[in-house]
């Protein structure tokens, strides 16, 4: 059976398509963002158990490149791309990881935490950025003008697309915001070779410039208005249910900034439930931090109006985007899913982020929004004691270690550190550390 995938327009009543080696990002009869369409019909020659046991028994192989989380599912993301053009770093296949401790804490025992960060570039940006690069390189191969790989970033999608052009052997492009990333992210495109342009503006402002640079053929834009980046990204939700032995769990809470992780997770829960793998939908919960919080505000004017704001200074810098471009798609997986939005506080988000690691997670501040906003949702009786709960870890706790020292040390501004551990400072002798462990009595 030959699949096929393209292009097609995300507003219903204009329907345009485009093949997927067509430079384009936005429909050009109404200026809408496209997404990825495939022959859904072709795909359901497959069984839902033949696809099961098909994704089982690629899982974490060698066999390039089907061992990839992403890869192994090639048929449901880029079916007609060439094997030899696929760039991996066998991204995917990360830990599920049950939070015991964490549940039983908060009341809720069934909860997990699905850690993409634990992947090549220590976010879930690489999932996506497999796939984009890959049909670049395919792209290239067949003649397409494409001289660099450019976005704009608050960090993690930058260290993903240096780092997969860096294996690709395509030059890479990042304008980031001037001292509004972590070390730990500004480094790992620099390591890759990018060519990083730091500037005095936010992300929004970033972004603006980005999409003035890709007009021209030869610099093909790699920020999730691309679609081909939210097909990487739906393979999360598959490998959820892939890892539950294709059981749906009744929550996910995921972060959200530029918001297309959120239309990713909906469009591969839709595809397992339209091929049959699955026989029902979660309810999906997006988390934003109050300080850049857009749709926040529209989930409480009902999505019936949405206003860009300007972003403020937030921990949770990689979703510190006050203007996101994924924002109606978002808002239609939203609807989708009983969604709801909610926001969590600087403090919220430190204290939330802490006590996790006090169970033996290790967070970045954007998993403690999600965590923050668990709280509340249990509080507020949405999450229920007999839950299955997933929240998405974006990324790694190590990217953001100063988000960590500042906490730990009460040098956090405005926030009431709650669960901070600071180091004792005692003379180098047994009296004085037993003197200070009965303090703990």
């Amino acid at each position: 059976m030959s699949y096929k995938a393209w292009f097609k327009c995300f507003n219903d009543e204009c329907g345009q398509t485009y093949p997927l080696d067509e430079i384009v990002y936005e429909c050009k009869k109404c200026g809408s963002l496209l997404e990825v369409e495939h022959d859904m019909d072709a795909l359901a020659d497959k069984t839902p158990d033949e696809w099961k046991k098909l994704f089982e028994k690629r899982s974490a192989t060698t066999s390039y490149p089907y061992g990839s989380g992403v890869w192994g599912k090639k048929e449901w993301v880029l079916p007609q791309i060439d094997n030899r053009n696929v760039v991996s770093l066998y991204e995917g296949n990360s830990n599920l990881f049950w939070a015991e401790r964490f549940g039983q804490l908060i009341g809720v025992p069934d909860v997990w935490i699905k850690l993409c960060g634990n992947s090549h570039t220590g976010s879930f940006k690489d999932l996506g950025m497999t796939v984009l690069v890959s049909q670049v390189k395919q792209m290239i191969a067949g003649g397409a003008p494409i001289r660099a790989v450019a976005c704009a970033s608050t960090g993690d999608t930058s260290a993903a697309l240096a780092a997969y052009c860096a294996a690709a052997g395509i030059p890479s492009i990042v304008l980031l915001p001037h001292n509004k990333i972590s070390t730990a992210q500004l480094v790992q495109p620099l390591a890759n070779g990018a060519k990083v342009f730091s500037l005095n503006t936010d992300f929004d402002g970033c972004m603006a410039l980005i999409k003035q640079l890709t007009r021209t053929e030869s610099i093909y834009l790699a920020n999730s208005m691309n679609s081909l980046r939210i097909e990487g990204q739906k393979s999360i939700s598959i490998e959820i249910c892939q890892q539950f032995d294709w059981e749906v769990p009744d929550v996910v809470i995921i972060p959200g900034g530029n918001l297309g992780n959120v239309s990713a997770l909906g469009n591969g829960f839709q595809m397992m439930r339209k091929l049959g793998l699955i026989n029902r939908l979660p309810q999906i919960i997006l988390a934003q931090a109050a300080q850049a919080n857009p749709l926040y505000l529209s989930y409480l004017k009902g999505f019936k109006t949405f206003e860009p704001i300007t972003a403020g200074k937030t921990m949770a810098s990689a979703i510190q985007i006050g203007n996101p471009v994924s924002v109606h798609k978002a808002i239609k997986t939203l609807k989708e899913f009983d969604g709801i939005v909610e926001q969590a506080t600087e403090e919220e988000l430190a204290n939330a982020s802490a006590l996790g690691d006090r169970t033996g997670m290790y967070n970045c501040p954007h998993t403690g929004v999600a965590l923050a906003v668990l709280l509340k949702m249990i509080k507020q009786g949405v999450v229920k004691k007999d839950h299955r709960v997933v929240v998405i870890s974006t990324a790694h706790g190590l990217k953001f270690s100063g988000f960590k020292v500042a906490y730990h040390q009460r040098q956090a501004a405005g926030i009431e550190c709650e669960y901070a551990n600071a180091p004792v400072e005692l003379e180098p002798n047994l009296d004085s550390i037993f003197k200070e462990l009965d303090k703990d009595r």
